[in-house]
């Protein structure tokens, strides 16, 4: 169950759900691909030096590796991140054992603010910013849909 689901209010209704985007695999799906390139290319290499050879693979091994951890970061930052916005507030939790948390009533919000780079407007991702009154401000990054998500928080 969502942790969303847990503290909503009574008469409260959930109306958007985002978290993090899919294109944080891309940097980790990248080095596999290098690795793949390079142990394809490894073959010809072993005709060669010894050394050669043992400095292909431990490319390889380590494009593999350095990949596979990003993947798994980025797998567990999407299973941790949870982004909603309920018809009376905004609902950010980021972490599993450790929770950070923040609870913003749409009354109290200021702005939405996006920020999105050419790759992140043609994947749909960016950084949000949201400002509260007073001096409250909080910031999620690599958000999915973060237009969709700022449309739901200023229409309440």
């Amino acid at each position: 169950m969502r942790y969303v689901d847990h503290v909503l209010q009574p008469g409260e209704t959930i109306r958007y759900v985002t978290g993090m985007s899919w294109a944080g695999f891309l940097p980790g799906l990248f080095l596999w691909l290098v690795a793949i390139v390079l142990l394809v290319e490894i073959a010809p290499w072993s005709q060669d030096s010894p050394a050669l050879k043992l400095g292909g693979w431990i490319a390889v091994m380590a494009a593999f590796l350095v990949g596979t951890a990003l993947l798994i970061k980025h797998w567990w930052h999407r299973f941790a991140v949870e982004i909603a916005v309920t018809n009376r507030r905004v609902v950010y939790k980021e972490g599993f054992v450790r929770r950070h948390t923040f609870e913003m009533q749409l009354d109290k919000v200021e702005s939405v603010e996006v920020e999105q780079s050419v790759l992140g407007r043609l994947l749909n991702y960016g950084d949000i910013t949201i400002r509260g009154t007073g001096e409250t401000m909080e910031r999620a990054e690599m958000i999915d849909r973060p237009i969709e998500f700022r449309n739901h928080v200023t229409a309440g």
